[in-house]
């Protein structure tokens, strides 16, 4: 069913835009097309590079897709379109979104695992490979970069891809008010100004607010987003600072069973409202960068500096059951921790026999200041569900990585080029108890490691690159994974071992007569994989599962027929599965795992592959006047546990868009209206993966539309 706004009253809105763009056409002609460039890449290479030389599989979504895919919220509106990357939105903003890059970070049940992500060079993953992409502020992005494969392991633990965020720079003086609103009650906010201040100084500040109803019950969030840039580019210095923040509190529908699912969508499970399940999240991060580019004639060529430091706070109520906070080691169903981080990262880029070299130093650390309490006070009549009560946990969690890394890039003949790269390092975690009247849960663990990688690029003609690249990965345990024991006991789980992949990646891209295409094709092999072994009362555990094999194909392409045409495609397989079997748990509660996974399954949360198809046509004579555009979604079955009992079911999306934009005066403006999902198709988006309880399923919407105006002067 269609909520908020209709399919009718979009359609008014869409001929009210075209009766005003008429207007101010007579009133003023608006501005030649922008000259089209090269897209410019800064992900996996020492410094930036043309996306069409880049020896490895990346992609890269700008400023304008952006705009169009959406209200600018959520990364997964645009990500979809992107070969190899799964980016769900779970339609929970208690949840972060589901985020995997050719299998890596699957298995997370909340926030992203096994990815490094990055807003304008500066981390939002933590030394423990956690990461959160929440207060990414999307709308003063130029653009998205996606980095895959063998190259993504030179940034280190945890990072089976890279996803970073690159802020737009400030060329002219503007001041912006955007307005959203859509299905579900979505109403947002969002105002923003920028100037060159003279000297080589620039400035952008920005702030939004969202409010939703939610899709179920239990589901309504609000948030505010603020994020100000500070620039200065001098003849041989840029400086960048950084602030942002957000205040964001959301309630959480929790996930369905398959039998709620097919009944009803709609529905949220009893427990969300018995519990009032719910969380709030508070984030401020401050970070600057700094360059320094050196006489043209040394060895030396620049210099790199980043620093940042951050606070993070979050409160969450679970809809754990009172007599699962029974027994001693229970931690209770009432999240809380305080996180202070920071990190401090130096390069040196050299001039070495006709290539580049990078040499750095990194170091991440990240401290939690975590309780963890009842989620009731009472008893009989008179309790009370859903509210703060007696602490259960008590404890400090410290995580600090020290790296090295070295990088270089180097022609070995006109049309031969290499890339080597070397980072190594050693993550420490910890966990020091301060609540010893249930026993010591104090423990830590080291592991240390060093992921070479290895390219070569080959320009086989003037419009083909050729590309080939091996390299190895590590991704150590997260806390979260490390605070319980497989065996249900109170301690630090100092049997899990950190995962490490050996990856192969062969690949091509073409260029040329207004079409690009770009095809990979992988292969990885894993050992001591990192599975969920029980995820029930408020305890996850987990256990290294052996052996497994991630291979696949990726295609993508842009193709202009015509002057106003134009058409996108990405397709790819992904064939993920486990070499070994093992043991795991199918309920709870869940003392000894007695369920047999057999090799061959596939890996919980992945699925077969999916597909994004596009025909876009401007019917105007300027790009900018307008667009209409049809797109097709299509992933295959998720599975939801190991065992592979269940699955999500696959399923195809028609969306509509249409946008209109012109000039009065001094002011701009712009209109953009989205129908997704025409056929009102039910379907589950995301997944919760290996869920004890059984509800695996976070439904998606139906029919939907969303309308948004943007004004800048």
């Amino acid at each position: 069913m269609t909520q908020g706004l209709t399919p009718r009253a979009a359609a008014m809105l869409w001929l009210v835009a075209g009766a005003a763009n008429a207007s101010a056409q007579d009133a003023q002609e608006v501005p030649a097309a922008r000259e089209v460039l090269p897209t410019v890449l800064v992900s996996g290479a020492v410094s930036e590079r043309r996306l069409s030389d880049a020896p490895y599989a990346a992609s890269v979504v700008d400023a304008d897709t952006l705009r169009g895919a959406g209200p600018m919220i959520n990364l997964s509106e645009a990500l979809a379109r992107v070969p190899g990357l799964t980016a769900n939105n779970r339609q929970n903003y208690a949840q972060d979104l589901q985020l995997s890059s050719r299998g890596f970070g699957a298995r997370a049940p909340f926030g992203v695992r096994g990815l490094r992500l990055y807003t304008d060079g500066i981390p939002a993953s933590m030394p423990d490979g956690q990461g959160q992409v929440a207060h990414f502020d999307l709308a003063s992005a130029s653009r998205v970069e996606v980095l895959r494969g063998p190259f993504s392991a030179l940034y280190g633990n945890s990072s089976g891809g890279v996803i970073a965020v690159v802020g737009a720079p400030v060329r002219e003086r503007f001041a912006g008010l955007d307005l959203d609103a859509g299905s579900a009650g979505l109403r947002q906010l969002r105002v923003s100004a920028g100037a060159p201040l003279g000297q080589g100084w620039e400035t952008r500040l920005g702030v939004s607010h969202l409010e939703t109803d939610g899709l179920r019950p239990q589901s309504a969030a609000r948030r505010t987003l603020g994020e100000g840039r500070l620039a200065w580019t001098g003849a041989r210095d840029r400086v960048l600072v950084l602030l942002n923040g957000i205040d964001q509190r959301a309630q959480d529908p929790l996930g369905l069973t398959a039998a709620q699912l097919d009944a009803d969508p709609d529905q949220t499970t009893p427990q969300a409202l018995q519990f009032d399940t719910r969380k709030n999240v508070r984030q401020t991060q401050l970070g600057g960068r700094w360059a320094h580019r050196f006489d043209e004639d040394g060895v030396l060529s620049e210099s790199r500096l980043t620093a940042y430091a951050g606070r993070r706070a979050v409160t969450q109520w679970q809809a754990i059951a009172v007599g699962a906070q029974t027994p001693a080691g229970s931690g209770g169903g009432v999240v809380d921790f305080n996180r202070r981080y920071d990190g401090l990262d130096g390069r040196l880029i050299w001039r070495v026999g006709g290539g580049t070299l990078a040499t750095g130093l990194n170091l991440e650390r990240q401290r939690d200041d975590r309780q963890g309490f009842e989620n009731f006070v009472g008893a009989g009549a008179s309790q009370r569900l859903g509210v703060t009560g007696a602490l259960r946990r008590d404890e400090d969690n410290d995580a600090v990585t020290r790296e090295a890394y070295a990088q270089l890039e180097m022609p070995l003949s006109p049309t031969l080029n290499a890339s080597a790269g070397l980072r190594a390092g050693r993550v420490a975690l910890s966990a020091r108890d301060r609540f010893l009247s249930n026993g010591d849960d104090s423990g830590a663990l080291r592991f240390s490691y060093a992921n070479p990688a290895l390219g070569l690029g080959w320009k086989a003609a003037p419009s083909l690159l050729l590309h080939v690249a091996v390299g190895r990965g590590f991704e150590s345990p997260t806390l979260n994974e490390l605070a319980y024991r497989a065996d249900g006991q109170g301690g630090f789980n100092t049997d899990l071992r950190p995962q490490k992949s050996t990856q192969l990646e062969l690949g091509a891209k073409w260029r040329g007569d207004g079409l690009a295409l770009d095809a990979s094709a992988f292969h990885v092999a894993t050992r001591d994989e990192i599975g969920v072994l029980s995820n029930s009362g408020g305890r996850a555990s987990y256990q290294n599962v052996g052996r497994t094999r991630r291979q696949g194909v990726e295609l993508s392409g842009s193709w202009e027929p015509a002057s106003r045409w134009r058409t996108q495609l990405s397709v790819s397989t992904l064939h993920a599965r486990y070499r070994d079997g093992f043991l795991t748990c199918s309920g709870t509660p869940c003392p000894v795992a007695t369920v047999p996974v057999a090799a061959g399954r596939r890996i919980a949360g992945t699925n077969g592959g999916s597909a994004y198809a596009e025909l876009a046509w401007r019917p105007f004579e300027l790009a900018s006047r307008g667009e209409l555009a049809v797109e097709w979604r299509g992933v295959r079955r998720t599975a939801v546990n190991d065992a592979n009992s269940e699955s999500a079911a696959g399923y195809g999306l028609l969306n509509l868009r249409a946008r209109r934009g012109a000039t009065l005066g001094a002011l701009r403006w712009e209109l953009i209206a989205r129908l997704d999902n025409v056929a009102d198709r039910r379907y589950a988006g995301s997944v919760i993966v290996n869920d004890g309880n059984g509800r695996f399923y976070e439904p998606a919407p139906g029919r939907s539309v969303w309308v948004g105006i943007s004004l800048r002067q």
